[in-house]
């Protein structure tokens, strides 16, 4: 093995755990984590290393009794040998890749502007990379600035009139904007280490680099997005909020003047149904996908700590307790999504007459209750294989779930035990509903929900409660409807991220299919702002 310059001379060192109760005796867990590590390298190779810093801190409470936390710790080993890179990969060592993103302009001339439709965290990322190059970006946003879009969600959370506009769903930062900001994602790309430093930069907190489970909560994250819009304006970009673009002919159009675009980016969410049905209009191939749909479910926060930490949930020495929980039978599951630690369940309406619900936190992440939604997976199947039936198959529930709560979008509730016994709710239980602060109405979610998500429902839920003893205690509530957890379609797209059959259009992001949550969007941001900087010279 030889030695190699991106390694930088460091190693990963993983699965390095503490049992949690140490902290509750006083013992720093993170600074013991590195000792640990030190001591695994001078084994192997007979010195310490230079320094050693906390990569990734997890917690396993699988087992309740013995809660701990689990480290990947990043070492600086300087000039090791080639020998002792064996020795260290032999005892399980990973090496330390230094990311690389670069890009080469191309040669191209752009004779007109890049125009990114959409600046939640796909477009974000997109001109972020795109102004910070020289192409100076113009971005339309159908929604609203952060500070407008704030005024106008917190109306309509109070009981005021709905924006189909400017909502939980499209303004500054997309539908992330109102979440818990989770930063947790599958995809396994160079990229989300550069997101992860990008968003620190731009006021996320610095324990986003190395939690596993990182997450920046609603309250700061609209800081984030301010600052990135701030910086792309710095960086020569221009963003108009409350302009949503239309396509004429192929070519992008905003308040009915066409605009000279040679690259056009389609960040538009997971939710612009109506740009959907504009681009299977216009020609574009547009072709359904599975996603999933269900319910959230809401437990006492200090409950949860209990159930998954026993004693240590009192000791202040662990944060409020999260889950992942799953359940397949043959070849559809039932999962937690989202799932929001001390949060509320969000109304994320964006059409008349429909109820959609999503969860949101804040970094302090202290409110009364823990949520998650109970996700079902769709297949295209279910809905009849087309973009337009997987459109109207979640439209069909968020209107049912509108006239079940009794309308004003007030969501049904319906508590596990009536659940089970397929009786409506009369009354709530003890976990009071968090939903526009307790906008709901005790009735029968069941009919709300296709018979086949209503009875996976059933069996995982059943299923959780054997994991976690309590999870569907009788009294427990399920709000309806979550239809939002990812794009119904896909947006075909080439090896060069141009959709298929129409040049200069790239669909990028969750919106277009490929992605779901911020960080893999962003990364999805990344790709598509390369290909351009790739093929185009700088403005």
């Amino acid at each position: 093995m030889t030695a190699d310059h991106r390694f930088s001379g460091r190693v990963i060192i993983e699965n390095v755990s503490v049992p949690a109760a140490e902290a509750k005796r006083g013992t720093d867990c993170d600074a013991e984590a590195g000792r640990i590590a030190s001591g695994i390298i001078v084994k192997m190779i007979g010195r310490k290393p230079d320094l050693v810093r906390i990569h990734k801190k997890s917690i396993d409470a699988r087992k309740k009794g013995s809660v701990k936390f689990v480290y990947s710790v990043c070492a600086d080993v300087g000039a090791a040998t080639d020998s002792e890179y064996e020795k260290l990969i032999g005892s399980g060592a990973k090496l330390y890749r230094k990311p690389s993103f670069d890009a080469i302009p191309g040669s191209e001339k752009a004779e007109g502007r890049i125009v990114i439709a959409g600046f939640g965290p796909a477009g974000m990322f997109c001109a972020l990379e795109l102004a910070e190059r020289g192409y100076r970006p113009v971005v339309f946003e159908r929604g609203s600035c952060v500070a407008d879009r704030v005024r106008k969600v917190e109306s309509f959370l109070s009981g005021g009139s709905l924006d189909t506009n400017c909502n939980v769903q499209f303004g500054a930062g997309g539908a992330g904007t109102f979440s818990d900001g989770k930063l947790t994602t599958r995809i396994n790309d160079p990229a989300v280490s550069y997101v992860l430093k990008r968003l620190y930069g731009l006021g996320a907190p610095e324990d986003v680099l190395w939690q596993a489970k990182p997450h920046i909560g609603t309250d700061i994250l609209r800081r984030v997005v301010e600052n990135a819009d701030r910086r792309v304006r710095e960086a020569g970009g221009e963003i108009f909020y409350d302009t949503a673009l239309s396509m004429s002919g192929g070519k992008p159009a905003a308040g009915g003047e066409r605009i000279n675009a040679s690259a056009l980016v389609l960040a538009v969410g997971h939710s612009a149904r109506d740009t959907y049905r504009e681009l299977m209009a216009g020609g574009f191939d547009v072709v359904p996908k599975a996603f999933s749909c269900g319910v959230r479910i809401e437990h006492d926060q200090s409950w949860l700590d209990r159930a998954m930490y026993g004693d240590l949930a009192e000791d202040g020495v662990l944060p409020h307790a999260e889950y992942s929980l799953s359940f397949r039978e043959g070849d559809r599951g039932v999962y937690s999504f989202c799932m929001c630690p001390g949060g509320v369940v969000v109304a994320a309406s964006d059409e008349e007459g429909g109820v959609v619900t999503n969860g949101m936190s804040n970094r302090g992440r202290d409110g009364r209750c823990a949520n998650s939604a109970l996700a079902v997976s769709v297949l295209p199947g279910d809905y009849g294989g087309t973009p337009d039936g997987a459109i109207d198959f979640q439209r069909s529930m968020e209107k049912a779930a509108y006239r079940a709560g009794g309308g004003n979008y007030y969501a049904p509730v319906q508590l596990i035990g009536d659940f089970f016994d397929r009786t409506p709710s009369k009354k709530l239980g003890s976990v009071i509903p968090t939903y526009m602060g307790g906008r709901v109405t005790p009735t029968d979610v069941r009919s709300v929900l296709p018979s086949f998500i209503g009875d996976m429902l059933d069996r995982g839920l059943r299923s959780f409660d054997r994991k976690i003893p309590g999870f569907a205690s009788g009294g427990i509530p399920l709000t309806g409807v979550e239809t939002r957890t990812s794009s119904p379609v896909r947006i075909l797209r080439s090896e060069t991220y141009e959709a298929i059959g129409v040049r200069n259009v790239y669909p990028c992001g969750e919106g277009a299919g490929y992605a779901g949550g911020i960080v893999s969007a962003a990364v999805d941001g990344l790709r598509v702002a390369r290909a351009i900087i790739s093929r185009f010279s700088p403005a």
